[in-house]
């Protein structure tokens, strides 16, 4: 036996494929059994099975929040379109069905309408103080020794981790009237004498202090996002910007906010949410009993339901504050919307 014999594997017959007769250009030419051809259904499935993956691995997810939000959210707003007091609490009467009246009540109150004067222009100035100072001390980050940013960096996660009632016990020693570090050193100063100034006597001046706390609390989160986000800044186009003559604010106005909008836009929507939502700084701050020139929406609702003891408005004003929140994030989706048209 020759070496080509022993060493060339024996072909399989061709198979011929019966539509072309046998002849012409189509004898000759194998057909593999399967090849090019399509089972029905199969494409479908398969995007059916794609489709149905991230759903099967949030739903954990999903079902937790169902769990947890689920049954107070539907009991929210069950109770908001009852007569829900003391009586019904104790079981002594049966919830009544009212419709819209509590909504009417409210709506129709005056006081409601201070509240959330109130409690919009606790937030917006919240919000800008915020974002503002977030703003300069991640651009100091970016100017400053690493050493020292590591410094600040250490500072900030601190006070950020630092819990809600601690914070507000050192801010009440602060603003002391009788023991304050703050009346004693802006004592100090040359013609200004705050010994025993009560920081708290009114509204105005009380919710400051508040909203100082508020903002010495969400200015890490802040700063630390944002100089995340500075990180990711060309160094190019800011050098491009300087050779056309932008100055500081130039290159900041034109280059760095740009490209951090969407970093920013999440930032406001989320402070807005957050300091719209602010209960324990006020309720503790005053003692647990906020006097009326220091409601807030959430404090007022608290309020209602658990001193005035009238569940079913306090529910109420809950709910419309929970409408407000979402036309918060409506709008915030609105602009990640456009800014991923643009982009």
């Amino acid at each position: 036996m020759s070496a080509v014999e022993t060493t060339t594997p024996e072909q399989p017959p061709v198979r011929r494929d019966p539509a072309r007769g046998g002849g012409g250009q189509g004898e000759g030419r194998a057909r593999v059994p399967g090849q090019g051809v399509k089972k029905p259904g199969a494409g479908a499935g398969a995007r059916a099975r794609a489709g149905a993956a991230p759903w099967l691995l949030l739903a954990p997810c999903l079902g937790v929040l169902l769990l947890v939000l689920g049954y107070p959210l539907t009991r929210l707003v069950t109770l908001s379109f009852q007569t829900f007091g003391q009586s019904q609490l104790w079981g002594f009467q049966a919830p009544e069905f009212t419709g819209f009246d509590n909504f009417a009540g409210i709506l129709g109150d005056g006081e409601f309408w201070a509240v959330v004067v109130r409690t919009v222009l606790f937030a917006a100035g919240a919000v800008i103080l915020t974002m503002v100072l977030g703003m300069l001390v991640a651009l100091l980050q970016q100017r400053v020794s690493r050493w020292v940013r590591t410094l600040v960096n250490i500072a900030l996660v601190a006070s950020w981790g630092m819990p809600v009632l601690v914070a507000i016990t050192i801010f009440k020693w602060m603003f002391d009237s009788d023991y304050g570090v703050l009346n004693w050193v802006l004592s100090r100063l040359p013609g200004v004498d705050l010994i025993g100034h009560n920081w708290f006597a009114s509204g105005p001046q009380g919710l400051a202090v508040i909203m100082l706390l508020v903002v010495w609390g969400a200015v890490p989160f802040v700063a630390i996002t944002l100089g995340a986000g500075l990180t990711q800044v060309p160094k190019e186009l800011e050098e491009a910007a300087r050779l056309d003559g932008a100055g500081a604010w130039g290159v900041f106005r034109h280059v760095t906010v740009p490209i951090l909008k969407p970093i920013i836009v999440m930032l406001a929507t989320l402070s807005v949410i957050w300091d719209m939502s602010v209960f324990p700084q006020v309720f503790v701050m005053r003692g647990g009993h906020p006097e009326a020139e220091f409601q807030l929406l959430t404090t007022y609702a608290y309020d209602r339901a658990f001193v005035v003891n009238d569940y079913s408005q306090g529910s109420a004003i809950a709910l419309i504050t929970v409408f407000l929140l979402l036309g918060v994030i409506a709008v915030y989706m609105r602009q990640m919307l456009r800014i991923g048209e643009v982009e």
